[in-house]
């Protein structure tokens, strides 16, 4: 194994490879050649002495010597990306990148006229805005400043808690007057429901609350919050939206409110060596604000 240590690039190259499984798809995503990928592949190949893929009827699979070297390959990516951000902001003026996670529905719905308000406040932020229900690492700085729906349990946070956030069952009017309103959960056995594909153990957690929500039952399955918030836009069923959201569409409307409602708790963080930063900390005071009010309303 060659001690010099490959550069940058080629692990940069290698986790293309990987996330697109082919060295054309690699190429687009980093704007080079197909052969230059090709080239630093070989040469981590020959620097780390071991085959990181093979040749397969899909592209190229990668190697258990590869994909065991995917999470540091992810960390140098992660390191690299907060370096840029940290140093495009350097000075006392709030200027600079700031990479927010949230979910897909908040950073859809919710988030974006804050962040325009925010913009308009300070012309040089950058923002880039990470939607996932998969909680993004802090401390591995994935991000800068995350929303989140469960409580931060790592150490080295700045934390604050916005509220919480009521979920219900809502319909649009035009399915309700084809199909009736429930009147209780079990008469939801006779309507459309839409529901949650892939059971994890936060949802879990949640339908224990709800022990006569049958989810056996739901005739659309989706893990997108923003697929199912679509589907009940346009009248497909019965589904599970943030009631503050829903008020906001007179279409909408809310069925078995005492029969159905969860409690999300909202909580913003951020590392604890950016709070002394000035584009993170105008950031995550216009976050704080500007979910507050949400939460509130």
């Amino acid at each position: 194994m060659n001690h010099t240590g490959p550069s940058w690039d080629l692990y940069r190259t290698f986790l293309a490879v990987l996330r697109e499984g082919s060295l054309s798809g690699a190429a687009r995503s980093l704007g080079l050649t197909q052969p230059t990928v090709g080239r630093h592949i070989e040469a981590l190949e020959q620097a780390v002495g071991f085959q990181l893929f093979t040749r397969s009827q899909r592209g190229l699979a990668a190697t258990e010597a590869a994909l065991e070297l995917r999470p540091y390959a992810e960390v140098l990516s992660s390191t690299a990306a907060s370096l840029l951000r940290a140093a495009s902001g350097q000075g006392a003026a709030v200027k600079g990148t700031v990479r927010v996670s949230a979910s897909e529905v908040v950073g859809v719905e919710v988030l974006p006229p804050i962040l325009a308000a925010l913009r308009e406040r300070h012309s040089a932020l950058v923002i880039e805005l990470a939607l996932s229900n998969a909680v993004e690492d802090l401390l591995q700085r994935e991000a800068d400043i995350a929303v989140r729906m469960v409580e931060p349990s790592q150490k080295a946070l700045v934390v604050k808690r916005l509220g919480t956030i009521s979920i219900g069952l809502h319909a649009h009017r035009r399915y309700l007057k084809r199909r009736g309103t429930p009147k209780c959960l079990e008469d939801l056995a006779a309507h459309s429901v839409i529901g949650f594909d892939r059971e994890t153990p936060d949802i879990r957690s949640m339908m224990k609350r709800m022990p006569k929500f049958d989810v056996s039952r739901f005739a659309l399955r989706t893990d997108s919050h923003l697929a199912q918030l679509a589907a009940i836009r346009a009248g497909f069923g019965i589904g599970i939206c943030q009631v503050a959201l829903a008020r906001r569409d007179r279409h909408l409307v809310r069925v078995l409110p005492d029969a159905f409602e969860l409690k999300l708790e909202t909580w913003l963080a951020m590392h604890e060596n950016l709070r002394s930063t000035p584009r993170c900390r105008a950031v995550f005071d216009a976050l704080a604000a500007g979910l507050a009010g949400y939460v509130e309303r």
